[in-house]
């Protein structure tokens, strides 16, 4: 059960309801109306909402990354987390990107790296150690700078790092999941 309520924009004083909007812009709304229960959530700070919606639309929409990268990056997060709400999210949006079925699944049983290609493996690995050590190795950063140069190095840290950043405000808030979304990520 959510430690917060979830913020509808009716319930936004009129100068932070442009924040709703543009995060129902930028995100799309989910059934029934109004935003993913991540930013309404947030949306109990208005502003902070703002700045993390920010950060996420840039890695959206402007980050360096192939789609697939960054989801496969995401998804790594989720399991080294055992985030069920930004797996539930995300697995889908894997797919579409192109992600492989065989890697969703070794990424899910937690099985990832091992028996991945390492093109596609140093992404998982990258979310692991991140998320387990606080920070990447140099090894690791050289594996990612060889495949995808600085500015692609700098992504994938940020990526993991807002999934992170996010997975644990979000349990901090005992966030659920949205209706018809499933918590399908097994505990390691």
């Amino acid at each position: 059960m959510a430690r917060l309520p979830y913020v509808s924009r009716e319930q936004l004083p009129a100068d932070k309801q442009t924040i709703y909007d543009h995060i129902a812009e930028t995100r799309g709304s989910i059934e029934g109306g109004g935003i993913p229960r991540s930013f309404q959530l947030l949306m109990n700070s208005p502003d902070a909402a703002a700045s993390v919606a920010q950060l996420g639309e840039h890695i959206r929409l402007q980050s360096s990354l192939d789609p697939a990268i960054r989801e496969t990056a995401i998804l790594g997060t989720a399991r080294a987390l055992n985030s069920q709400y930004v797996w539930a999210h995300h697995e889908p949006l894997a797919r579409r990107a192109g992600v492989r079925e065989e890697v969703i699944e070794a990424i899910r049983s937690g099985k990832a790296p091992m028996g991945l290609p390492p093109k596609e493996g140093v992404f998982v690995a990258a979310a692991k150690e991140l998320v387990q050590k606080g920070a990447l190795s140099e090894r690791t950063v050289q594996a990612i700078d060889h495949l995808l140069g600085p500015q692609g190095t700098v992504d994938v840290v940020v990526v993991i790092s807002y999934y992170a950043m996010l997975h644990r405000a979000l349990a901090s808030l005992g966030i659920e999941l949205e209706p018809g979304l499933e918590a399908n990520l097994p505990e390691l």
